[in-house]
C-alpha cells in the first residue's frame, strides 16, 4: 500500500515522525510504502537543512524510501524558511499535493 502522511497537529513531525515512522523507514521495517509527506505549520521545521530530522529525511528521500517531501507554501513563507529546506523538498499548496499524490499512486492518506 502506498501512503501519504500529512503532518498537521503540533509536534506530529518531531514526535510521531521522528520517533516512530523514521526509525522504521531507516531499519526497513515500515510496513507500507511512503509515497510522500506533507507538512503544515511548525512541522515544516522538520524540513530544514542541517536539522536532525531534515538530515534523516533527506537521506531517506535520496535512498528512495520516501517518494516526495512537500511543505505548505504559506506555512513556509510565514516562517521565512522557504529557501532553507533540504535538497529535494518542495513547497506547494493542495493542487500541487494532489498532483504529486496522483503521480505516486497514493492509496491511503494518513493525517497526523
Amino acid at each position: 500500500m502506498k501512503v501519504l502522511y500529512i503532518f498537521s497537529t503540533p509536534n506530529s513531525a518531531s514526535y510521531i515522525l521522528g520517533k516512530m515512522i523514521l526509525p522504521q523507514l531507516e531499519n526497513s521495517t515500515h510496513p507500507v510504502e511512503v509515497a510522500g509527506m506533507f507538512f503544515f505549520l511548525d512541522n515544516n521545521y522538520a524540513l530544514l537543512k542541517g536539522s536532525p530530522l531534515g538530515t534523516r529525511l533527506q537521506r531517506l528521500l535520496e535512498a528512495g524510501k520516501i517518494g516526495f517531501l512537500m511543505g505548505c507554501d504559506q506555512c513556509c513563507m510565514e516562517r521565512n524558511i522557504e529557501d532553507s529546506l533540504i535538497e529535494g523538498a518542495t513547497i506547494g499548496c493542495f493542487p500541487n499535493l494532489y498532483k504529486k499524490a496522483g503521480e505516486y499512486g497514493v492509496q491511503q492518506v494518513i493525517t497526523l
